[in-house]
């Protein structure tokens, strides 16, 4: 079974983005050592057309073969002109709204995300990330089996939330965690069977 991990940026107080989608601030964060060790550790998380400037053009996909997507989150590409924004990774849009694909290389659809990512996760392959929005994350939250949180040194008070979904607890193991000299911290969880106690 392939594994879906959910790796994103948030504030200390958990927000992926502004409460407009923006998230601007947060990039404001990526650099240094940090952006070293995304580009060495994840190098398929960084959008095409950054990868050359980044010198990993031709890195291999390490982690992930395939990119999940909600309509926000891949709508922060197109004013750009970015209608595939991961072209290395099979892409695909979660969107009720949006019915035909701006790019032949994206594959927008309507179907349920769990029933979908049970589906890929069953698929051979390399794992599944999860890149955003709040949304796609709270539906899909019983079938996350890592977060890979980067925590920026910022609060926001409100704006899009890590998951936006109904009260239901699901128990997380940390991992790891990694402090960088820009003060952003990478935390790791693995999913647990059951709630710990201590």
């Amino acid at each position: 079974m392939r594994k879906l991990t959910y790796y994103v940026g948030a504030t200390i107080d958990g927000f992926i983005a502004a409460p407009d989608d923006d998230y601007a601030a947060l990039m404001a964060y990526v650099g240094g050592e940090f952006l070293s060790h995304m580009c060495e550790e994840y190098p398929e998380t960084v959008p095409t057309p950054g990868r050359a400037a980044m010198g990993i053009a031709d890195a291999p996909n390490k982690r992930f073969d395939t990119v999940l997507m909600g309509r926000g989150t891949y709508d922060q590409g197109l004013p750009a002109g970015l209608t595939s924004p991961y072209a290395h990774l099979r892409q695909i849009v979660f969107s009720r709204g949006l019915t035909e694909s701006p790019d032949p290389a994206v594959e927008v659809t309507a179907a349920d995300p769990l029933s979908r990512v049970r589906e890929l996760k069953r698929e051979d392959g390399l794992g599944i990330w999860l890149c955003g929005g709040g949304d796609l994350a709270g539906q899909l939250l019983p079938e996350i089996d890592e977060l890979v949180v980067k925590q920026y040194p910022l609060v926001f008070g409100s704006g899009v939330p890590l998951f936006r979904a109904d009260y239901a607890p699901h128990a997380f193991e940390p991992t790891g965690a990694r402090t960088f000299p820009n003060g952003v911290t990478v935390r790791t969880f693995g999913r647990t069977s059951a709630p710990t106690t201590g």
